[in-house]
């Protein structure tokens, strides 16, 4: 899988998991579904293991679970997390998309303003599992 996470989103995923206190082999999980003109939703909780057929990636002591289809579509994407006085949630870029609609990473809804490419979360869309 070619998937890049960055710096930021790393440390937002590592501190969720430590407040989710669910253990040593807990993780962040990471659902990403189409939504939008061609975009994407994602929601994230901390789990205690993968579910079953999770695809896990594990970078010094953060473990990601990740669905296939989720992995399917973050496939040659970068997850950033922004943090700021104007937004703050999660940034998906697919370097390969030609424009807002035909990018799997994009979505009109989520990034209204926001470049070609690239699909924010808000952690305001964040759900107690």
């Amino acid at each position: 899988m070619d998937l890049t996470i960055t710096l930021m989103a790393e440390n937002f995923m590592r501190r969720m998991v430590r407040i989710g206190n669910a253990g040593a082999t807990a993780g962040f999980r990471l659902v990403v579904s189409p939504g939008g003109c061609s975009g994407l939703s994602s929601e994230f909780s901390v789990e205690g293991a993968p579910h079953f057929g999770d695809y896990v990636i594990e970078r010094e002591g953060l473990r990601v679970f990740m669905p296939q289809p989720s992995r399917d579509l973050l496939n040659g994407c970068i997850v950033d997390f922004a943090d700021s006085m104007m937004e703050t949630g999660f940034k998906f870029f697919n370097p390969n998309a030609r424009s807002a609609c035909g990018g799997s990473c994009s979505s009109s809804s989520a990034a209204i303003g926001s470049a070609p490419g690239v699909t924010a979360i808000s952690i305001d869309r964040i759900g107690r599992g």
